[in-house]
């Protein structure tokens, strides 16, 4: 079936939905397309983190503050149970060396506005009072919150909807057709063409196969992670907790060597605590380069459960009653794309990593704001996709 649209959205997880959404609230004629269901990959195999406290201090502060300020407002506009908390987050601190540098740390973040504290020993363990004995302390961020990611991409789509946008899942985008002057044509789908002047590309580990439809090199590449899902049990901490040492794995930016397993450090494991609203709660992370692979690698999962008990030693006694892997969209320099492209009407919104749920909104806000010609909320110059042209 054929049909039009003024902007064509590519990708149904969480950054299309949210670009679809604040172009419909724009009153923009708009119409998602997925190759599958709404949320039905990385967005549906994630944790929903939307947090402050891992960011690094400057822009990758600002971006997600603006991102994490807006998701109060929203959850209440969707009218959509996203299940949206907001009790902080907590890093636990092993050691001293660690506790040096996350003073540091802190002090930076807090400088940005920030709301985030160390805590000493006894602070950090009346907090969460099954923490190993020997973890001598924390910082916490009092504006981070949780969700439900899949939850948010339906509440997105439903929301967007209802301000008249349209949604076709199950169509794989199969070419990007460009008129003689190289601009933005039509997307060609399994089930049929769609006329359009303006294209996002929001299809997260998938955006490199959509960019080469139009002759874009979009440098994202799939990281894998996986999950445990505990059984529903007594509470084992009241919040998101992560270690500190979570930040070195995460950038590999440091010359800190944590005491783990030659596994953990081979897997990229580190603890990463988070409660269900159902009374479960989730353990990761693990991060590796795998190409498009999902399966769970129980040497993998054995390793993040031996992460996990370290911290918390009272999960020893808890079962574990499923796992999952999703893949990252990664970038080698760790921001996200939100970007303009050499194809007029081409834009790209993908490559969060790991911050793709806490990033959403403000990505679909500021693509929105440069389809409708608006001021940006923040600059997205350090979001550009020429900035890899520009260090080859």
């Amino acid at each position: 079936m054929n049909t039009s649209a003024d902007v064509v959205v590519i990708g149904g997880g969480v950054v299309g939905t949210a670009v679809t959404y604040f172009l419909a609230r724009n009153h923009v004629d708009v119409l998602l397309v997925d190759k599958g269901a709404i949320a039905g990959g990385t967005s549906g195999r994630c944790e929903g983190n939307v947090l402050l406290v891992d960011k690094m201090p400057g822009f990758d502060c600002q971006l997600t503050k603006l991102s994490q300020n807006l998701f109060p407002e929203i959850s209440e506009e969707l009218d959509y149970p996203i299940e949206w908390t907001q009790k902080g987050s907590l890093l636990a601190i092993e050691n001293e060396a660690e506790m040096e540098v996350a003073v540091d740390f802190c002090q930076k973040l807090a400088g940005e506005g920030v709301p985030v504290r160390i805590l000493d020993r006894h602070e950090v363990h009346d907090d969460a009072p099954m923490l190993a004995d020997d973890v001598i302390g924390g910082m916490e961020c009092d504006s981070d919150g949780l969700l439900n990611p899949m939850a948010l991409a339906q509440g997105l789509t439903h929301g967007a909807k209802k301000a008249g946008a349209k949604v076709q899942s199950f169509s794989p985008v199969v070419d990007i057709g460009l008129d003689p002057n190289g601009r933005i044509e039509k997307v060609v789908t399994e089930t049929g063409e769609i006329l359009t002047r303006q294209v996002v590309n929001a299809a997260g580990i998938w955006a490199p196969e959509i960019g080469k439809q139009v002759g874009l090199e979009i440098p994202i590449t799939p990281r894998q992670g996986q999950l445990l899902v505990a059984e529903r049990t007594f509470p084992v901490a009241r919040r998101k907790v992560m270690e500190f040492g979570y930040m070195m794995a995460k950038f590999e930016s440091s010359d800190y060597k944590r005491d783990v397993t030659p596994e953990m450090e081979a897997y990229g494991v580190a603890l990463v605590f988070e409660p269900t609203r159902a009374g479960n709660f989730i353990i990761g992370s693990s991060r590796r380069f795998v190409g498009m692979d999902t399966t769970c690698h129980i040497d993998v999962l054995r390793a993040i459960a031996k992460r996990a008990i370290r911290f918390f030693p009272v999960i020893k006694q808890i079962k574990f009653i499923r796992s999952y892997a999703g893949l990252r969209p990664y970038t080698p320099d760790h921001f996200p794309i939100i970007s303009t492209t050499d194809i007029p009407g081409f834009y790209v919104a993908a490559g969060h990593e790991g911050d793709g749920i806490g990033l959403s909104l403000i990505t679909g806000k500021l693509i929105a704001q440069m389809i409708c010609e608006e001021p940006l909320a923040i600059s997205v110059d350090p979001l550009k996709l020429s900035r890899f042209k520009d260090k080859q």
